[in-house]
């Protein structure tokens, strides 16, 4: 391997060649095994002499650090120990500004499963079509495609695009033409490069509340002022949003946490105010092909003429979450402004990837992954639904919901500190508290998109034993 010594300012060159070694040993730069560039090249690299070199090596190799082969080289001993490294700099050096301190560490929910995964927001993985997407991962490889290995286009591959396009307008009545999608890397992206596209440190900007934390806290650290506007069985009260308010981020059709649907005459008036406001709608769509009961609603998007909605989607809760693989349809008039925020924030998402999805939709590989796992997810809410109210029908009722991988229960009582009791006893899941701000709703959240349907009633047995054995 490479080895970075650095010699300037020394006289006794032996010496500092055999002290940052022996430091790149302890520390754990050079780990056990390692081998070291051979006496004469490492010389040359130094523009020292070889026997500088070889004395330095046999210093080490006599302390126990190296271990010299002959044929073979030159490598770090096995057993040599090593120290955990220095950090560099101190507690009191350089100093994030101070919105990031608000801002908690990113999570660790979605590392290690659980014996019982109520998480919410988890696609079944397991039912991922693995076969399908290895076959179209080799044909994207082997098409001697170059350009899939070397910088893409900030929007996205135009193929994608296209056909994303098509397969909104025929499922979701968005019709967007391609030059107005982005590709991203995740939904999350897109609300970083709308806010940069839009929005001045100091500006306002409402989300629900309770409501998905990672957009409140995004653009609160890009120094906007946020509003929590709370949310009732019609979704977000619009005469609730503060006057001056420029962007408003909702999740219409699958609200999140709650789960419910924004009414029909709600969905009006939100944009009739962003008309009236002169703000934009950021319209989280992140989870609504998954339907099991009513006639799907019209997205904002498709009931938007001025031009206020920004669309947004992901592939993540459809297929995986590793994908990183987000979308936006822009109004016209930000298209051009968002992509050169796509630029500077990352210039492109990964190219095989997209390669790979534009192939499975255009093959209708998506459309049937969506309609089978449709069924799936189904059931699963429907033995959710009754085994709640087997088991917690004195303590939680749960939300109305006809969409979506999650289901949300209400309680009259705050049952965060519950459900970290719970994560203790192998049933991993979240609270509605811990998603609130100035609302104060207590309740549960219970994913169904992770858990087998052959746990669900397990699971929940074993989370009544844990609220059981509680004091009081």
């Amino acid at each position: 391997m490479d080895l970075h010594l650095d010699l300037s300012g020394t006289r006794g060159h032996r010496d500092e060649i055999y002290r940052q070694i022996r430091e790149a040993v302890l520390d754990g730069r050079l780990r056990d095994g390692d081998v070291l560039p051979p006496t004469r090249e490492l010389a040359q690299q130094l523009a020292v002499s070889r026997t500088t070199v070889t004395a330095a090596y046999e210093r080490l190799a006599a302390e126990g650090f190296l271990d010299g082969r002959v044929g073979a080289g030159t490598y770090v001993r096995a057993g040599a120990a090593p120290r955990p490294a220095e950090p560099a700099g101190t507690a009191e050096g350089v100093q994030p500004r101070p919105e990031w301190t608000d801002v908690p560490a990113p999570p660790k929910a979605f590392t290690t499963p659980p014996e019982f995964d109520f998480r919410a927001g988890v696609p079944d993985v397991r039912l991922f079509p693995f076969d399908t997407w290895r076959r179209l991962t080799t044909q994207a490889l082997r098409s001697s495609r170059a350009e899939l290995m070397t910088y893409g286009e900030p929007q996205g591959d135009p193929r994608l695009r296209t056909e994303l396009a098509r397969h909104l307008a025929v499922s979701r009545n968005v019709r967007v033409r391609p030059e107005h999608l982005v590709i991203t890397s995740g939904a999350q992206q897109t609300i970083d490069l709308v806010a940069r596209v839009l929005l001045r440190p100091g500006d306002l900007a409402a989300v629900e509340d309770p409501g998905y934390p990672p957009p409140r806290l995004l653009l609160g650290t890009l120094g906007v002022r946020v509003a929590p506007v709370p949310v009732d069985d019609e979704g977000i009260v619009v005469d609730a949003i503060p006057p001056g308010t420029r962007l408003v981020h909702v999740t219409p059709s699958h609200q999140y946490p709650l789960g419910v649907a924004m009414s029909p005459s709600r969905r009006r008036e939100l944009l009739d105010w962003a008309e009236e406001n002169g703000a934009v709608v950021v319209e989280d769509d992140y989870d609504t092909e998954f339907r099991y009961s009513g006639r799907p609603l019209e997205p904002l998007h498709s009931l938007d003429s001025p031009g206020r909605v920004v669309y947004v989607g992901s592939f993540s809760k459809v297929l995986s979450p590793a994908l990183r693989l987000g979308f936006l349809a822009a109004p016209p008039a930000l298209a051009e402004a968002i992509v050169k925020a796509k630029y500077l924030a990352d210039w492109h998402s990964p190219g095989i990837e997209q390669a790979v999805v534009a192939a499975f939709i255009a093959e209708g590989g998506f459309a049937r992954h969506v309609r089978r796992m449709r069924g799936v997810y189904r059931a699963r809410h429907a033995l959710l639904v009754d085994r709640l109210r087997a088991e917690f029908g004195d303590v939680l009722e749960p939300v109305p919901a006809s969409a979506g991988l999650h289901l949300s229960a209400s309680a009259d009582r705050d049952l965060r500190g519950f459900a970290r009791e719970a994560s203790g006893a192998g049933v991993r899941l979240f609270s509605l508290g811990d998603f609130s701000v100035a609302a104060r709703r207590h309740g549960l959240l219970f994913g169904y998109g992770a858990i087998a349907a052959e746990e669900i009633g397990p699971g929940l047995a074993r989370l009544r034993r844990v609220f059981d054995s509680r004091p009081g």
